[in-house]
């Protein structure tokens, strides 16, 4: 399937990808950015902002999406939840936002890892946004995830129901996700959730999905255009249109999501402080 025109990305050259490629070697880092070739890497490294992925750059699962590698990772890196702490440092930020791999193969699943990463960074003044896996729907490792104290948990659903056995690995499922982001919702802490287009779902699932969303506590919903990362993943089945996007963002505000960022390029992760500052933060206190 050709691409249409609107999927083409112009982003004004900068020095902040080679600069920001070479901090993150040297600190032994993986980004999500650089594992799922995200689209807006360019625009998002160039402003200085990347999305730090824990545990390694190997999953434990094989999503049909996932441009991430699947197989056997090697154990957590102890020094990873420092060395995040002193690149956020370096690179000035005050929204950091962490994800990891899906680590099975752990008795915890590298929650703890997660959590020590969360309150190293909390400590240090900064806002947390934790994209996590569904542990398997293991409540007590989310709370673990929880009590670390990060400002957004987000766990992304990714599709609508009917097309979750084709899209995702066979351990995720989407009441799991559910049952994973009510649990997370409670005080203080802001649940969020992404859903990929193009994939052969109806108006009306999504549509559907949304409610789901509203109805396990979550407030915050990116949606975008899944892109295919290579012949070996699943075919787009369809180029939703930006004004398709634009409609279903105005349906979900009017749903009662405090934001909805919806786009082509948008990602789980896309511009997330500076919606969750200027959409969230900001409603609050006015």
């Amino acid at each position: 399937m050709t691409k249409p025109p609107w999927l083409t990305i112009r982003v004004a050259p900068g020095d902040g990808v080679p600069r920001l490629r070479t901090l993150m070697r040297s600190s032994r880092l993986h980004t999500v950015c650089e594992e799922a070739h995200c689209p807006n890497m360019q625009e998002c490294w160039s402003g200085g902002t990347a999305t730090f992925m824990l545990m390694g750059d190997v999953c434990t699962r094989g999503c049909r999406f996932c441009h991430v590698s699947s197989g056997t990772p090697g154990p957590p890196d102890a020094g990873e939840p420092e060395n995040i702490l002193l690149a956020a440092k370096e690179m000035q930020l005050s929204y950091v936002v962490l994800t990891s791999v899906d680590r099975d193969d752990l008795e915890d699943q590298g929650a703890e890892h997660f959590a020590e990463a969360i309150r190293l960074l909390k400590q240090e003044g900064f806002l947390v946004e934790a994209l996590i896996p569904d542990f398997r729907g293991e409540t007590a490792l989310v709370s673990r995830v929880i009590a670390a104290g990060p400002d957004v948990l987000g766990h992304n659903i990714e599709t609508v129901s009917r097309l979750q056995g084709r899209v995702r690995d066979r351990r995720a499922n989407y009441e799991q996700s559910l049952k994973v982001l009510r649990h997370a919702k409670g005080p203080g802490v802001y649940t969020k959730s992404s859903l990929m287009l193009g994939l052969g779902e109806t108006e009306e699932e999504i549509l559907a999905t949304m409610d789901d969303l509203l109805g396990a506590g979550v407030s915050l919903l990116t949606l975008g255009q899944y892109l295919r990362p290579s012949r070996r993943h699943l075919p787009v089945a369809e180029y939703v249109r930006p004004e398709v996007f634009a409609e279903l963002r105005s349906a979900a505000l009017q749903k009662g999501f405090l934001y909805c960022a919806a786009g082509p390029f948008v990602r789980s992760s896309y511009r997330a402080g500076e919606l969750f500052m200027e959409r969230v933060l900001r409603k609050i206190s006015g």
